[in-house]
């Protein structure tokens, strides 16, 4: 039995050495080979991948929970510069009818004059005026324009990494940024005159927008391709 317990014990612990090693090396291949977070990129436009790119919100409801939502149609561009981030830009827009946030009856109300007016403003957009460097953070400044009103907003943003390119696409680029803003401020002003107590819907919105976005080819790349 003693004997038995002995073999299964070298068994075991080489077992986990190398199933440790292989983890370890395998996963420095895939950094080594991917470079995720490891570069700073390449200068171009980068433009945002809508399978794998998230434009949402998160607002408030009776002071008890964050309810999200987000919007399915959208483009948008990253004019992103390697060797100067503060001279990068952003601008995105989105189509107001496209609003979902799980519930038809609650995207049906948010289109309504009331809440977005879908009808007659169609669209949002962001439009980046600059971006500021502090320290390891960066803020990406810009227009944001609801219901033909604009506000300047402040995104802090957070490059996640890039991937290389290959034959079919260019390099791919990963970007995280938030920041909240007044709905009031964009004329959004559903329950204004409700009674004092808890608000059913609340002032603040949290914009949260996760975009994986493609470096565009020269168009020279893609003549040669047809060809």
């Amino acid at each position: 039995m003693k004997r038995l317990v002995f073999i299964f014990g070298i068994v075991t612990a080489s077992f986990l050495f190398f199933t440790d090693d292989s983890t370890n090396a395998g996963a420095q291949l895939f950094e080594e080979k991917f470079a995720v977070g490891q570069t700073k990129g390449e200068s171009g436009v980068y433009e945002f991948d809508k399978a794998h790119t998230f434009i949402g919100f998160e607002v408030n409801h009776l002071g008890l929970i964050d309810v999200p939502g987000h919007f399915r149609d959208f483009t948008g561009t990253i004019n992103y510069n390697a060797e100067d981030i503060t001279k990068s830009s952003v601008n995105f827009s989105a189509k107001i009818d496209s609003v979902d946030t799980g519930v038809a009856g609650r995207d049906a109300h948010l289109k309504r004059a009331d809440f977005f007016d879908a009808e007659k403003f169609p669209e949002m957009k962001f439009v980046s005026k600059r971006v500021e460097k502090r320290g390891d953070d960066h803020f990406l400044i810009g227009d944001l324009t609801i219901r033909d009103l604009t506000k300047e907003v402040r995104l802090e943003f957070d490059i996640k990494g890039f991937l290389p390119g290959n034959e079919r696409q260019g390099m791919r680029m990963g970007l995280k940024a938030d920041t909240a803003v007044n709905r009031f401020d964009f004329g959004v002003d559903y329950g204004k005159n409700a009674p004092a107590g808890r608000p059913g819907v609340a002032n603040k919105v949290q914009i949260d927008i996760r975009i994986e976005a493609l470096k565009q080819k020269p168009a020279a790349d893609s003549a040669t391709k047809a060809e």
